[in-house]
């Protein structure tokens, strides 16, 4: 599944009316970035567009917020490095998600690398957070990375949640039901504030 394209943009503009958040997407490619820009109030630039120079360069001189996704095999300072090209072109709206990095397990889609958030918080000023849906794959694992990344003090976590995940046109074996986020946003929050302390 590939996304709806430009009606999907409409499918957003919608919610957002209808709900009064705020959407994001993602963008893959240079040609479409700027209807993206127009309809979101955040961009994604997902993991396969982290050395996609060019959308890097856009991103830069947007307005808009950006959530840039680490590579599944990218190295943090070449995550960071990615960063700084967006950051040289004027937008300092940048958030950085680890998403998991590809290694040769197969109990998970990508294997995690919690020990990066407390790296990326020593040698940068951006905000990270952790997407624990894309690195699991799998809905069993989601709450458990989900209260490791609070544990070490990740800004915040990005989870899909579904209301019939069997019948999600994509991810649905690692969406959340809303009960379980429920669940989730209790205990992440028992986890954050116990940091506070």
């Amino acid at each position: 599944f590939h996304g709806l394209g430009i009606e999907g943009l409409r499918v957003l503009e919608k919610v957002r009316k209808e709900t009064g958040l705020p959407v994001a997407t993602e963008v893959v490619d240079i040609t479409t970035f700027d209807k993206v820009e127009e309809s979101a109030d955040l961009v994604q630039i997902g993991t396969r567009n982290m050395h996609n120079f060019s959308l890097l360069k856009m991103a830069g001189a947007s307005k808009k917020p950006i959530l840039l996704k680490r590579g599944m095999a990218a190295t943090i300072e070449e995550w960071l490095m990615a960063a700084e090209y967006i950051l040289a072109e004027g937008n300092s709206q940048v958030i950085l998600c680890e998403r998991g990095v590809r290694t040769f397990v197969n109990h998970s889609r990508n294997t995690l690398d919690l020990s990066a958030i407390p790296v990326v918080k020593t040698e940068s000023h951006l905000p990270v957070i952790i997407d624990p849906s894309h690195a699991a794959g799998k809905r069993d694992q989601v709450i458990p990375l989900s209260r490791a990344a609070m544990a070490v003090e990740a800004h915040g976590i990005i989870v899909e949640v579904h209301h019939d995940p069997g019948k999600a046109m994509s991810d649905g074996a690692q969406s959340l039901y809303p009960e379980q986020f429920e669940q989730l946003c209790k205990q992440v929050k028992t986890i954050y504030d116990s940091l506070k302390v």
